[in-house]
């Protein structure tokens, strides 16, 4: 008896130092990620696009059917997580699963017909995620015949960074990567200029500047540091603004790099001090948010439940204001 009680014991010491040391090289493999990561540089681009770059708009698939609404514009931002939804890292995801919660991303961005969205650590072909176009199935299978990525970290490994998809045509973009901050990965936003068809009286076109963003997770500091390089760029332009991503930081957090940027920009956040529009789980915390520019105004706002990353979508309906 006690011979198979030691066999127990052993067993059990055996089990949880193999789950140990399995931690452990996930912990290592990440850590190097990070440390191939320094090369990545700053780096600032801007690019003039045509329609249809990548493919042309009767080539999309629109299973829903989405009719676009001249008055309002419905606007999402949502962190893909690299494809992995929430496993503990994508490099441990098959490209067959990856594919796969690609696709029920791409299936609730249908559902719910935004106009444009805002994606963050979106991948373009890279051996840690599938080695495929991440922007590309999504646009495809969503129904977005715009759609442009901004690699802000790159190496041998990964190619990643920030994307905006429109079902409105997208003339120019910009590709901002902040200043390298190791040992983090590198982190950005892209501004494209959409053309929007607004209903006012005499049936405008408006241009509007939509900005993806991601910030730095890890230190204050450094969010900081990209918030005012993003103001830089921002308080010279001229457009209707929206700024949507994942912010790493919400309202109530000592010195709220999201309340900062409002304050560096003059624009605004939809009820900023609200307690239940939590978009991480993990935290139960605000890091994703919309921000718009006093031309604009929101007609609703809502997180989305569904669970395709481990961060939740947040879509907001705007309009100009009279």
């Amino acid at each position: 008896m006690q011979y198979v009680f030691r066999q127990q014991i052993i067993y059990f010491l055996l089990v949880e130092a193999e789950l140990f040391l399995s931690l452990s090289r996930q912990l290592l493999i990440v850590l190097l990620l990070v440390l191939v990561s320094s090369c990545s540089t700053y780096s600032v681009q801007v690019t003039n696009h045509a329609e249809g770059q990548h493919f042309k708009r009767d080539q999309a698939v629109n299973p829903y059917n989405c009719t676009t609404q001249n008055d309002v514009l419905k606007i999402m931002t949502l962190n893909i997580a690299h494809g992995r939804k929430e496993a503990f890292n994508q490099i441990f995801v098959s490209a067959e699963t990856i594919k796969q919660n690609l696709s029920d991303i791409a299936k609730v961005l249908s559902e719910q017909c935004a106009d444009v969205v805002a994606l963050q650590e979106a991948d373009g072909p890279s051996g840690w995620s599938g080695n495929f176009d991440h922007i590309e199935l999504i646009a495809k299978q969503a129904g977005y015949p715009w759609h442009y990525r901004a690699d802000h970290a790159q190496s041998w490994l990964f190619s990643y960074g920030t994307a905006v998809l429109s079902r409105w045509p997208i003339s120019e973009t910009i590709e901002h990567t902040f200043t390298p901050s190791p040992p983090t990965l590198n982190k950005g936003f892209l501004l494209s200029k959409v053309t929007w068809k607004a209903a006012t009286k005499n049936q405008q076109q408006i241009v509007l500047d939509v900005v993806s963003v991601h910030l730095d997770f890890s230190r204050k500091k450094v969010r900081k540091r990209q918030i005012t390089e993003i103001a830089e760029v921002l308080n010279k332009r001229n457009n209707p603004m929206i700024v949507l991503g994942d912010f790493n930081s919400d309202w109530f957090a000592e010195e709220s790099v999201v309340k900062q940027l409002t304050q560096k920009t003059k624009m605004k956040a939809y009820k900023p001090h609200a307690d239940n529009l939590h978009t991480y789980a993990k935290r139960a915390t605000r890091l994703d948010w919309i921000l718009i520019s006093d031309e604009l105004e929101f007609t609703s706002y809502q997180v989305i439940p569904d669970v395709i990353s481990d961060h939740l979508a947040v879509v907001a309906e705007i309009k100009l204001v009279n």
